[in-house]
């Protein structure tokens, strides 16, 4: 069976703590022979270079694909997209605007499909910021983390994946803007401990180890 990394928690605790532990050792060339292909319905710097350059250090070879280029859902659908590049590539990223695309991609891919960025999540971001965590503080048992901007895909990811390991969660966001009830009863079921949201962001941050910001406001 194809598995798919559209969401952090399509990974189990002991899974993203091994992905962790992968990424900070020297890659291997797990993708020799094979092509990715990189779709971007929205422009990034970071996300497309960083992207471009792992599939290179696993052996792979990275398509950028325009959005021009594939056009999904105007001339072909984003499951015939996905059938279609499945033939070539021997993995699917996509960065989109519409989260239920990667859904109907992973639905009939024979390859798997992953998460660049979606209106929903963004679960490489996570495993990065993880991964830097761990790198400064050396473990993530007895840590916290307190988010303070507005609620985004960003957090929803970074709080599931912060919960996964174990680490207590915060948020201080703008009245209006702040995580919605069932996001954090599944962050408390993924792992996280002692879930706070507040609209004082210095009550978010008091006592935390580690404090990651965005706008206040979404542009």
């Amino acid at each position: 069976m194809t598995r798919h990394l559209l969401e952090i928690d399509d990974l189990s605790a002991a899974e993203l703590r091994e992905v962790l532990d992968l990424a900070a050792e020297d890659p291997k060339p797990v993708l020799a022979g094979s092509g990715a292909a990189l779709i971007f319905e929205k422009p990034s710097n970071r996300t497309r270079n960083s992207t471009e350059m792992a599939v290179v250090g696993l052996g792979g070879h990275p398509i950028y694909l325009r959005p021009e280029e594939v056009d999904i859902d105007g001339r072909e659908t984003a499951e015939d997209v996905a059938r279609t590049l499945a033939c070539f590539h021997g993995v699917i990223a996509a960065r989109v605007f519409d989260h239920s695309v990667l859904e109907r991609m992973a639905a009939v891919s024979r390859v798997p499909v992953v998460n660049l960025l979606s209106d929903l999540s963004h679960p490489l971001q996570a495993i990065a910021d993880l991964l830097t965590i761990r790198a400064e503080l050396g473990s993530f048992e007895g840590r916290s983390i307190a988010w303070v901007g507005d609620y985004s895909n960003v957090a929803r990811s970074l709080a599931l994946a912060a919960g996964a390991v174990g680490m207590g969660v915060r948020f201080g966001c703008p009245d209006g803007y702040r995580p919605p009830a069932e996001d954090l009863d599944r962050f408390t079921a993924a792992g996280a401990v002692d879930v706070q949201s507040s609209t004082d962001p210095d009550e978010a941050v008091k006592g935390v180890d580690v404090v990651v910001t965005d706008a206040w406001y979404s542009m």
